[in-house]
């Protein structure tokens, strides 16, 4: 009787022991060309919550193509990457399927995410206006960035940045090629200098007196007043006033960083459930906080520093039109001859 007694045990514990190495083995892999320093604490929130254990592949660039290589025994369950044409970009090369998910389409607006499932947004950054603080100028549309009033004072990247190919191919979502012709014609007419650098140096010139106004993102904004860039980048910060600028009859133009589901994802549940977490409010609040950007999720609050800002309301064209917009786009940026 004993004997038997103590061979249920054993066979109890034995189920137990087995259900333990089976919770342990549950992982996920992502592979991504977002910073570490940014993604890491999302994911080390993720396993702490739920037990899963995530493995990472950071990458600079080559996402696409390296999955594609990897074919049927890529080990990558998430994609993860920043701008939405990047994300389609995943699509057309055949490396993702397609999600069902309440939670994702409920938590994402359905402009920032694929209408197939395919990839989802899961931050924001706006692409807004830095002002000189004495310029008299509380609203502005990207429409008058054209207006001749502006001449001289406009500072911007080059045209062919993705930033600055995003925001022209929204407009052309718009207005069609025509008008964004004409509009990309006079802005380039109102430049203080050439288009070219980097988002914050707007910040930078206009300090020193180079443009009153430079087209820029609103994450620069949060790193800069931040401090987090150094005393000399706050200098630049404080020497500016934000405008969230929109197009005459929407929202602010924005782009986001997201992920899909790799299309061979050995993982592909818990896949899911990362996605899914990362549309939380705990992970939106830590997305808005490491590096100042919008959290997708209505209700979350944006970090102060971004908040302060003012309301956000965001432009109504699907993310997947603007890009479907982009080459059209860089073609008008050399026919206009934007960055000569």
């Amino acid at each position: 009787m004993r004997n038997a007694h103590f061979k249920t045990t054993l066979l109890a514990a034995a189920s137990l022991l087995a259900v333990a190495n089976v919770a342990s083995a549950a992982e996920v892999s992502i592979y991504t060309t977002r910073e570490p320093g940014l993604i890491q604490p999302l994911l080390d929130s993720f396993s702490s919550s739920t037990g899963i254990k995530v493995n990472t592949v950071f990458l600079k660039d080559g996402l696409a193509e390296r999955v594609a290589s990897e074919g049927e025994s890529s080990p990558a369950d998430i994609l993860m990457a920043v701008d939405a044409g990047n994300l389609v970009d995943l699509v057309d090369k055949g490396v993702t399927q397609p999600v069902e998910s309440a939670v994702l389409s409920e938590a994402i607006p359905a402009q920032l995410r694929d209408a197939n499932g395919h990839w989802f947004g899961l931050s924001m950054r706006a692409r807004v206006l830095y002002t000189a603080k004495d310029l008299d100028l509380d609203a502005v549309t990207y429409e008058d960035l054209s207006d001749p009033k502006w001449k001289g004072k406009v500072c911007i990247r080059s045209g062919q940045h993705p930033y600055n190919t995003a925001l022209i191919a929204d407009y052309i979502a718009h207005y069609g090629a025509e008008e964004t012709e004409k509009w990309l014609t006079g802005l380039k007419g109102n430049l203080a200098r050439k288009a070219a650098g980097g988002d914050r140096e707007g910040a930078k010139d206009i300090l020193g007196g180079v443009c009153d106004i430079a087209v820029a993102n609103s994450y620069y904004v949060g790193l800069m007043r931040s401090g987090s860039g150094g005393d000399e980048q706050k200098q630049w910060a404080d020497a500016i006033k934000v405008i969230l600028p929109t197009f005459k009859d929407d929202g602010t133009h924005v782009n986001i960083s997201g992920a899909a589901v790799a299309k061979h994802a050995p993982n592909k549940d818990e896949a899911v459930k990362l996605l899914e977490y990362l549309v939380s409010d705990e992970a939106q609040k830590i997305y808005a906080e490491a590096n100042y950007e919008y959290p997708v999720k209505a209700g979350v609050a944006a970090d102060p520093l971004i908040a302060e800002l003012g309301d956000l309301k965001i432009d109504s064209k699907p993310l997947t039109e603007i890009v479907a917009n982009r080459k059209a786009a860089s073609e008008l940026v050399d026919k206009v001859g934007f960055d000569n």
